[in-house]
This record gives C-alpha cells, sequence and structure tokens, in this order.
C-alpha cells in the first residue's frame, strides 16, 4: 500500500512536468501560452481561497445567528479550497481536477437533508407561530423543583 502511495505521489508530479514539456515544446511559440495558462491557473487558485475564506465566515455567521450549524458551508469552502491549491500547483491535469471539483455538484450529506432532530418552538425561534407549527408537539411551561 505504501509503494502505490508513493508511486502516486512521485508519479502526478513527474505526468504533470512530462505534459507541460510536450506542450510548451510545440510548434508557434506554444510556451509562451503554457506560461500564462500557469500563471493564470495559480492567480485564479489564489483568488479562489480567499473567497472560500470570506465565504465561509459570512455563511457560518449567518447560520450560527439563526442558531443552526451549517455542515454544508464548511463542505462547499473545503471544495474550492481543494480546488484552488490543484490550481496553485502547475500543470494542466491538475486543473482539469479543479474544475472537476467546483463544476461537479455535491448533494447535501443525508443528515442535512433530514433536518433538526427535534423540534423546535416557535418562541425559542424568535419567530412568530405559524400555522405549520401545530405539527410540532413542544409543551412549554414553567417547571419548580420544590
Amino acid at each position: 500500500m505504501r509503494l502505490v502511495i508513493l508511486a502516486i505521489l512521485m508519479g502526478f508530479p513527474l505526468l504533470e512536468g512530462a505534459l507541460l514539456f510536450k506542450l510548451a515544446s510545440g510548434e508557434h511559440g506554444s510556451g509562451v501560452w503554457v506560461l500564462a495558462w500557469l500563471v493564470f491557473a495559480a492567480i485564479a487558485g489564489i483568488v479562489l481561497i480567499k473567497q472560500a475564506r470570506f465565504s465561509l465566515v459570512s455563511r457560518l455567521a449567518l447560520a450560527l445567528s439563526q442558531g443552526q450549524f451549517s455542515i454544508s458551508a464548511l463542505v462547499d469552502s473545503f471544495r474550492t479550497v481543494i480546488a484552488g491549491l490543484l490550481l496553485i500547483f502547475p500543470g494542466f491535469i491538475s486543473d482539469v481536477m479543479a474544475l472537476a471539483i467546483l463544476l461537479i455538484p455535491i448533494r447535501e450529506p443525508a443528515f442535512v437533508r433530514a433536518g433538526p432532530s427535534r423540534p423546535h418552538s416557535s418562541a425559542a425561534s424568535g419567530r412568530p407561530f405559524t400555522p405549520a407549527d401545530r405539527n410540532h408537539r413542544v409543551i412549554e411551561g414553567e417547571f419548580r423543583r420544590d
């Protein structure tokens, strides 16, 4: 297993370098275009990582102000950071992988779609009572132990 991981870690940069050399050594001065692509991809990766940081902070602040914790904000930010790191890494294969990570939608985890595990009362959430709240069985009152 260690040999496979070592082969992947050593083979990926070698494959990226061979592909870059092949593309840069073509006719019509394509080395300049390859260099321009690498610089553009690295700048895009840095911008994506910065955007993910600000997006995470604002989405978590919004979710926490509503009394929830948003795992989808963490997953989206993690995907964006991974894609940004792959864009910063020089090469076309890593750029294609980054674009795939960014463009392929990922469904929300099952525990996020299921909703809260216990009903919330309308008074606790700070919103007015609505007819849809009748489905929740929340008994409000005072308790005193003597």
